[in-house]
């Protein structure tokens, strides 16, 4: 049996788990995207008069289908490389998105603005140990990346997600590796700098971080550099 794309078999009791963890794990974007829905249309009036929320189940559950369809995901159609359908946001942590073990001043409100269109997941080896506190300022859970072949365990990330549907950013050489497994790699500069290695895996490379997360808010940008 395929559902949505993944493929789960009565005969095969290993497979019944995944359909239970997709099944609730489907259940929670919805009751959390309906939370950020409701503001938003609280003021939408059928013709009979009431309001959006108090739409009947089916109804609510179509309109709340339409707005994941058209806002989950980022869409680019680039010419001679063909559709991009990004549902996911990778990025490095130290030297990318904070210097010296400080989150750059800002970057919490425009993470904060992607998080409607883009998963968001951060990768880090930790090196100045202040990685607690910076989850707490995004509301993230980085993941920790262990000393020795960082730059194969990021990659590895990558492509559990899929590949195919990942942004990823970074600057440093254990980046490169994962700015190439994904279908769009941005390469940052930095205080820190950034490597070559990882400068030339990149599919695009942009002063800072703002401008890179502008380029999520703007992907017609993307499309523009990156067209042949």
């Amino acid at each position: 049996m395929e559902f949505l794309g993944n493929s789960f078999s009565i005969n095969q009791p290993d497979s019944m788990p995944h359909l239970s963890n997709w099944i609730r794990g489907f259940s929670r974007i919805i009751s959390q995207t309906y939370d950020r829905l409701k503001p938003r249309i609280q003021h939408i009036n059928r013709s009979d008069g009431h309001p959006v929320e108090f739409l009947d189940p089916i109804s609510q559950f179509y309109l709340i289908t339409l707005f994941l369809y058209n806002n989950l995901m980022i869409e680019l159609n680039i010419p001679g490389r063909g559709l991009i359908q990004l549902e996911h946001l990778v990025t490095d942590v130290n030297g990318t998105l904070a210097v010296d073990g400080q989150l750059i001043d800002g970057l919490a409100r425009e993470l904060r603005n992607l998080r409607d269109r883009l998963e968001i997941h951060l990768l880090t080896a930790d090196t100045h140990g202040k990685q607690a506190a910076i989850d707490m300022q995004l509301g993230l859970q980085g993941v920790r990346i262990q000393p020795g072949n960082e730059a194969e365990q990021k990659a590895e990330f990558v492509r559990r997600l899929g590949a195919d549907r990942v942004v990823a950013i970074g600057q440093g050489a254990n980046d490169s590796a994962m700015l190439e497994q994904a279908a769009l790699g941005i390469c940052v500069g930095s205080t820190e700098g950034a490597a070559v290695e990882t400068l030339l895996a990149a599919d695009i490379f942009v002063p800072d971080i703002f401008t890179a997360l502008q380029l999520m808010e703007k992907p017609l940008r993307i499309v523009a550099t990156l067209r042949k």
